[in-house]
């Protein structure tokens, strides 16, 4: 699984970026859920305390970053009243193996991140930890990956006398995947005081990709908001 974020800069961006939309439509596609939640790839938790807000669901938030599981335990440990209703997983999405299916689970800026062959392999686990009629959700973009352009700003946001930066590019594009590279800069006035480079690969399956393995892993289709996609089991 590739993994373009770098720690520091990754509350600050994402808070700027899809987050406060995910946190507006997230809540009408899980109404009705009650009982229980996987959120896989729960990051630092900047939706699981969403979603604890949200339903009175018992959630398990799959996370096997280190740094980020760090933040999120730390971000709970803010929050007392979620300590026993969230559980933290730290480990692969293969290897999810929960006591009792879930009524729901949440993939939220994941995609990307999973290899073909990976996310081909995921669907049947993922099928196997939720209960009959159970929803998956997740969100989606369609176009396919983007074509290679050169370096640009993503993102910025001020920190007392820092400016943390993140510019993008593609340096290689095919049908399904392209290949990136982030910098993640901190500079105080024209001072650059640290800079990160990461560069990996990154997915974008088209929708037909998606349906024939989510129909093949015993999903169907529901209805979902603009930017996400919606699936029970069969």
């Amino acid at each position: 699984m590739t993994d373009f974020i770098s720690l520091p800069f990754y509350d600050l961006l994402h808070e700027d970026g899809h987050v406060p939309g995910v946190r507006e439509k997230l809540p009408s596609l899980l109404a009705g859920i009650r009982r229980s939640i996987l959120e896989i790839g729960a990051g630092t938790g900047l939706i699981t305390t969403s979603l604890a807000d949200s339903t009175p669901a018992e959630i398990f938030a799959l996370e096997p970053s280190t740094g980020m599981r760090g933040v999120l335990l730390s971000r709970l440990s803010e929050r007392t009243e979620l300590l026993k209703r969230v559980t933290v997983l730290p480990y692969d999405a293969l290897s999810v193996d929960l006591d009792e299916p879930v009524e729901a689970m949440v993939m939220i800026n994941v995609m990307y991140a999973l290899e073909p062959d990976y996310r081909k392999r995921l669907w049947p686990v993922l099928a196997s930890q939720l209960e009959p009629g159970g929803l998956l959700v997740f969100t989606w973009r369609d176009g396919g990956a983007p074509q290679p352009r050169p370096l640009q700003e993503s993102g910025s946001r001020q920190v007392g006398r820092h400016t943390y930066t993140v510019l993008s590019e593609i340096l290689e594009s095919s049908e399904e995947a392209c290949k990136a590279r982030y910098l993640y800069r901190i500079t105080e006035g024209d001072k650059v005081i640290n800079e990160e480079e990461i560069i990996g690969h990154a997915y974008r399956p088209v929708r037909e990709t998606i349906e024939e393995e989510l129909v093949g892993a015993g999903f169907v289709q529901a209805d979902a908001t603009e930017g996400f996609l919606s699936w029970r089991l069969a």
